[in-house]
């Protein structure tokens, strides 16, 4: 940012995409912060972050299409714990709300990285994919970029907040998928033993 200004900070954001280790909850901070200096233009540090963030997550978006449905339906079908009924749900879920997916999942930690894979995957409509990449990028580059900028030498504050809500969604995934593991043995419990007992009942006596 010292370098480059806007367009520096732009670039940290879409590296943020491409390797999520890299905070946004810092970079947005400090940059609103080096606005307040009057060392970068606000609107400058908004627009050039939120293009940033479109870039890093088109390049996600081309990595869904590159492997494609085909592929992906292969690749889970192979998991185990994994049902295609599930994956054809989830389909059909992402078809009917991929719109407020892309939108609300960009003001997610973690996830506003990956959620551009699934459109990918399901080739979703490239100029509604920008678009809402683009309005949900720019509210949160937005609201950090702001936050620092008001904070001013106390940019770094905003960590700390944010770091409470990305630990929280960790754990709510970490929660999410245990009770999944957990419910999908007991399912496939429960279907071997059906099974049996069809076997069992269709034997010869």
């Amino acid at each position: 940012m010292d370098t480059m200004g806007a367009v520096g900070a732009g670039l940290a954001i879409a590296a943020e995409n491409l390797f999520p280790p890299l905070p946004s909850e810092v970079i947005l901070p400090l940059a609103g912060f080096t606005a307040s200096r009057g060392d970068m233009n606000l609107a400058a540090a908004i627009i050039w972050t939120t293009i940033g963030s479109v870039v890093g997550a088109l390049i996600w978006y081309a990595v869904g299409a590159a492997v494609g449905r085909d592929r992906t339906r292969t690749i889970l079908a192979a998991l185990p714990l994994v049902k295609m009924s599930d994956v054809d749900k989830a389909e059909g879920w992402f078809a009917k709300h991929g719109v407020k997916t892309i939108f609300f999942g960009r003001m997610i930690p973690i996830f506003r990285s990956f959620i551009s894979i699934p459109a990918g995957v399901e080739r979703m409509s490239l100029p509604v994919f920008l678009l809402f990449t683009g309005l949900g990028s720019a509210i949160w580059n937005s609201v950090f970029i702001l936050l620092g900028y008001q904070l001013g030498q106390n940019w770094d504050a905003v960590e700390g907040y944010i770091g409470i809500l990305q630990y929280a969604v960790i754990a709510a995934v970490v929660i999410a998928v245990a009770a999944f593991v957990v419910l999908r043995v007991r399912s496939n419990r429960r279907d071997r033993e059906r099974a049996r007992h069809r076997v069992r009942r269709q034997e010869p006596r």
